[in-house]
């Protein structure tokens, strides 16, 4: 049964930091591509950041380029959003959906993240 756990989300304030984490369970974690993304309230979810071939390759959206960092942990199961330079577009429901993200119990209950001064 694949299980997906997000945590590290809160409230931040703008220009702040974050790191998000998310465990995952119940499939090869090692060679899936792992995403995060998000969901602002009343829009559609949105494509964030990946991470495949085991790691070695990333792709971000283009506004969080620079700011926004995936990474992963092969041996805990366990990735990561580091988020820097938070403004206030980063206010969200943030989900790491394990493959085939068209499947919606693949995807975990969400961490979210408030941005307020």
């Amino acid at each position: 049964q694949v299980q997906l756990v997000e945590s590290g989300g809160g409230w931040v304030q703008p220009g702040g930091s974050l790191r998000l984490s998310c465990a995952a369970s119940g499939f090869t974690f090692s060679t899936a591509a792992m995403s995060w993304y998000r969901q602002r309230p009343g829009q559609v979810r949105e494509f964030v950041a990946s991470s495949f071939n085991g790691g070695r390759s990333t792709n971000y959206e283009n506004s969080v380029k620079g700011r926004f960092t995936i990474s992963r942990d092969n041996a805990s199961n366990t990735v990561y959003l580091q988020m820097n330079s938070l403004n206030f577009e980063a206010a969200a429901v943030y989900y790491c959906p394990a493959p085939p993200i068209s499947d919606p119990d693949y995807w975990g209950p969400g961490t979210r993240v408030l941005v307020s001064s």
